[in-house]
C-alpha cells in the first residue's frame, strides 16, 4: 500500500497514536498537512486509517455505528466492522487499514477479515510501517521513553526511509479506561 503511515503505541497505561501528514497522488506530494487520525465515540476511542481517504472515511463512519450498536464496545464493533468489511460486496472493494484503540484494547483491522491485536502493544500501518514498526520495537525495548516520545520519533525515523511518509506529524494519546 502506496500511502501514508500511522502508528499506535501502547505504554504505562497510555496509548499514543501517531500519523503523518502527507497525502500523494500517484507520485506527488499533494498535501504536507493532512489529519489521519480521529476520535470516535464521544472521544473515547482513537483511529488511524491509512489508504484511500473516502474508503477509510466510509469505513470509520460505519465503525462509529458499530460503536453505538455495541455501547462502546472497541473489540466487538470492530468484529462485527470486520465482517461486514470482508462479506459485503462493495465494502470488499474499499482500500484502507484501521488502527483503533480505546485505551486497553489495540486493533488492526483490514478489509481481508484481519483482526489483529499486537503482543507487545505497537501497531502501524502504511506504507512506512515496518520502518515505524522497527523503530518503536527497538525504542520500546531500548529506552524508557513515553509512549508518545515512542510513537513520535518512530514516524520521523520511517519519514526518513518512506518517500510516501512525511515529518508533519501529529499525536493524540489516550489514557487506559
Amino acid at each position: 500500500m502506496k500511502s501514508t503511515t500511522i502508528i499506535s503505541v501502547k505504554r504505562d497505561g497510555k496509548v499514543a497514536m501517531a500519523g503523518d501528514g502527507q497525502v500523494t497522488l500517484g507520485e506527488i506530494a499533494i498535501k504536507h498537512g493532512a489529519k489521519k487520525i480521529r476520535t470516535l465515540y464521544e472521544g473515547k476511542v482513537l483511529v488511524g486509517f491509512a489508504g484511500a481517504v473516502s474508503d477509510a472515511l466510509s469505513l470509520l463512519q460505519r465503525l462509529e455505528g458499530k460503536l453505538e450498536e455495541y455501547s462502546g464496545n472497541l473489540f466487538r464493533a470492530a468484529v462485527e466492522l470486520a465482517k461486514l468489511w470482508r462479506t459485503d460486496k462493495v465494502l470488499r472493494l474499499l482500500q484502507a487499514q484501521i488502527i483503533a484503540t480505546d485505551g486497553d484494547v489495540l486493533l488492526l483491522i483490514s478489509g481481508t477479515g484481519d483482526l489483529l491485536e499486537p503482543d507487545d502493544g505497537i501497531l502501524a500501518i502504511g506504507s512506512g510501517a515496518p520502518y515505524a514498526l522497527a523503530a518503536a520495537r527497538a525504542l520500546m525495548r531500548e529506552t524508557s521513553l513515553s509512549a508518545e516520545e515512542i510513537a513520535k520519533k518512530s514516524l520521523e525515523i520511517a519519514s526518513e526511509i518512506c518517500i510516501y511518509t512525511n515529518d508533519k506529524i501529529e499525536i493524540r494519546t489516550l489514557e487506559k479506561r
